[in-house]
């Protein structure tokens, strides 16, 4: 048979594997898995702003995944793409990280000498702790949750924790370190930037700055292109035979990208939980060398030197969630009881009759990152423009308009965009939304383009 590839995403709630075949329309999905990892765990020394995932856990999904897979596909597999959450960090000891053990389905590893994984999420570095870091050289502004930002954490907070262990990565980075038994854990150039003290200009960590301030540099991957290959598995993997190519652990976001983004003149609008548009820059694109904590867009490094000019919104579906969520309080508050689900279609399709709307809604209920303290508003309110339709619709324009006024029509315009990709659980349930997107952006927008990171990943190889 023909030979697969095989890509994995290591996600925040869940693991995913694809399998893709070359076939006449180019490399297609034979078969994909997903498992959840049900690995959040509770933080002991961060407390309640701690975000920790247990690692054994996250490997068992992943495993689980692996097992369910056709064995006969799994032993066609030359190249292995993975992918996995940005900005977090896992610890572990050189040599002992993980043990190799026999399953139903051949050899398999289980974590040993591993910390848990500090995620994205992980808010122990307030704003005071993070005033008190040196100033990274980087064009990305450092956030808790960022690699570095937690190990500057545990050395001033907790410092006998980082002397148990000698290496670091994100968990992707971790996973790719086991397969291939590397003596120096080995991380791209995108998973480096999303940790902070990283110079993309030219591809170092800013270890004159570290060092200076006492920061354990030994800890530090090295760093590579994201298309390359960091090694070979050392052993059969799930009937994956040993020898098969691993590449270099690459971010979730730029695989979803490279999952669905066929042309550079494509924009991408992912309308999931959060929200997304994404648009690649003109090749030759440096980003400043210092970040702009007011600007709405981050450039995230892509593939062949490339950047991604990406508009992040905190604010997407989970707006709308918030507000069925509220009138199914306030509906029970006076003794009825609607389903949400319910409420959703109802208000969806009355809003499908109300165009000519003057109300006016900023949906920011949960902040933006570069203005976190300016929440929603409601205006213009006029007594005609009352009914659950009316507030719907200027809810899903706000939601549009917001991400819109973040990477404005006129740069889109700048950059060369000549067209729309549409995607996410949002965008595709709702076609107030849609209509929305067609009304603010004057592109054609193509819907149902589906980001996937996993394929993504998959797909680099």
């Amino acid at each position: 048979g023909p030979a697969c590839v095989l890509g994995i995403d290591l996600g925040t709630t869940s693991v995913k594997a694809a399998l893709l075949v070359e076939a006449e329309q180019g490399q297609v999905v034979a078969e994909s898995c997903s498992r959840e990892t049900q690995a959040h765990t509770s933080s002991l020394e961060a407390g309640p702003q701690g975000m920790e995932q247990n690692v054994q856990r996250i490997i068992r999904a992943l495993n689980e995944c692996l097992a369910a897979l056709p064995q006969q596909q799994l032993q066609r597999v030359t190249h292995i793409g993975i992918s996995g959450q940005m900005h977090g960090i896992v610890f572990w000891k050189k040599g002992k990280g993980c043990k190799w053990t026999e399953c139903g389905t051949g050899p398999a590893f289980e974590p040993e000498e591993v910390s848990h994984l500090i995620t994205w999420q992980d808010g122990r570095c307030s704003p005071t702790f993070l005033s008190s870091l040196p100033l990274p050289q980087s064009h990305i502004s450092l956030a808790t949750g960022f690699g570095c930002a937690t190990v500057y954490w545990y050395l001033k907070k907790s410092p006998d924790f980082l002397k148990s262990y000698d290496a670091a990565g994100t968990i992707h980075d971790y996973v790719v370190a086991m397969l291939c038994d590397l003596k120096k854990p080995l991380m791209s150039i995108q998973n480096a930037a999303s940790w902070g003290y990283f110079d993309s200009r030219n591809k170092s960590w800013n270890t004159d700055i570290l060092e200076k301030s006492g920061f354990p540099v030994h800890l530090l991957p090295e760093v590579g292109d994201p298309d390359s290959i960091a090694g070979r598995t050392i052993s059969a993997w799930h009937g994956i035979p040993k020898g098969a190519k691993v590449g270099i652990a690459l971010g979730d976001f730029q695989c979803s990208v490279y999952s669905c983004l066929s042309e550079r003149t494509d924009a991408v609008l992912n309308i999931s939980t959060s929200a997304q548009l994404t648009v690649s820059m003109p090749p030759g694109f440096q980003p400043p060398e210092t970040p702009d904590p007011s600007s709405a867009v981050t450039y995230f490094p892509y593939f062949n030197g490339d950047y991604l000019a990406v508009a992040a919104s905190l604010n997407g579906g989970n707006v709308l969630a918030t507000f069925v969520d509220m009138v199914a309080r306030w509906t029970e508050e006076l003794g009825l009881e609607v389903q949400e689900s319910a409420i959703y279609t109802k208000i969806i399709k009355a809003a499908l009759a109300q165009n000519d709307i003057k109300l006016s809604v900023h949906p920011t209920v949960f902040g933006e990152r570069h203005i976190p303290e300016q929440l929603a508003s409601v205006t213009n309110i006029a007594v005609c423009d009352l009914s659950l339709g009316h507030v719907t619709r200027a809810l899903c324009r706000g939601i549009i308009e917001n991400l819109c006024s973040m990477l404005p029509v006129q740069r889109l315009m700048e950059t060369g965009v000549r067209r729309i990709l549409g995607s996410g659980s949002a965008l595709a349930r709702n076609e107030v939304l849609r209509q929305e997107v067609e009304r603010v952006f004057p592109f054609p927008v193509v819907y149902g383009k589906d980001v996937d990171a996993a394929v993504g990943a998959a797909m680099v190889m």
